[in-house]
């Protein structure tokens, strides 16, 4: 026995999980603001709790990416991949480890961005196949959207058309849709200025 066309396919727990998140819309500057402040607050914390492990930050970089992504309004999709490589630049700073003044930090932020940069472009390729997505699905729904206007107003069109049709079918003239009798005089009905029409005596 198969399934009707009623029947919908089981939703992966993946699926249900992420529609239960909240779904914020953040402009890019504030999609880039939370990606570096939830970077350098995790940052911290892996330098306080784990000794500033790259393998940890990186970890966490993947998921922040995608909500970097996700958040951001579908007009700014196209900062999110360029947002989160500078959020990974900023969490980065607390793990670097540098010493001797800004130099020395500046040179340990250069080497820990190279010597991790594996994390830092699956992030980035991360918020980028998810904004590629967002993008399709909302160029395929205003694809949709524009097919079902002109459908409607196509259908709009030919159903007034056909009631023109009908009516000149029917005999409806004039203006007030007033019906012509034949031998009706243009001044009312009989001879002229309105006067009725005598009959003719039967012999």
């Amino acid at each position: 026995m198969t399934a009707g066309p009623s029947a919908r396919r089981p939703v992966p727990p993946v699926v249900l999980a992420l529609r239960r998140l909240p779904q914020p819309r953040l402009t890019g500057l504030g999609a880039g603001l939370f990606a570096s402040a939830v970077m350098l607050t995790l940052g911290f914390l892996d330098r306080l709790l784990l000794d500033g492990s790259p393998v940890v930050y990186g970890l966490l970089f993947l998921p922040v990416s995608a909500l970097t992504a996700l958040w951001v309004r579908t007009a700014d999709l196209v900062t999110a991949p360029i947002g989160v490589p500078i959020a990974f630049a900023v969490g980065v700073i607390p793990i670097a480890g540098g010493t001797g003044g800004f130099g020395g930090q500046a040179m340990a932020v250069v080497t820990a961005l190279a010597v991790h940069a594996g994390w830092l472009y699956g992030g980035t390729l991360v918020a980028g196949l998810i904004a590629s997505v967002r993008k399709v699905r909302e160029m395929g729904r205003r694809q949709h959207l524009a097919r079902s206007s002109a459908a409607s107003g196509a259908a709009g069109q030919a159903k007034a058309a056909g009631t023109t049709r009908a009516e000149g079918r029917s005999g409806v003239s004039g203006p007030a849709g007033a019906p012509s009798v034949a031998g009706e005089a243009p001044g009312g009905r009989g001879g002229p200025g309105g006067a009725p029409a005598r009959r003719r005596p039967v012999v």
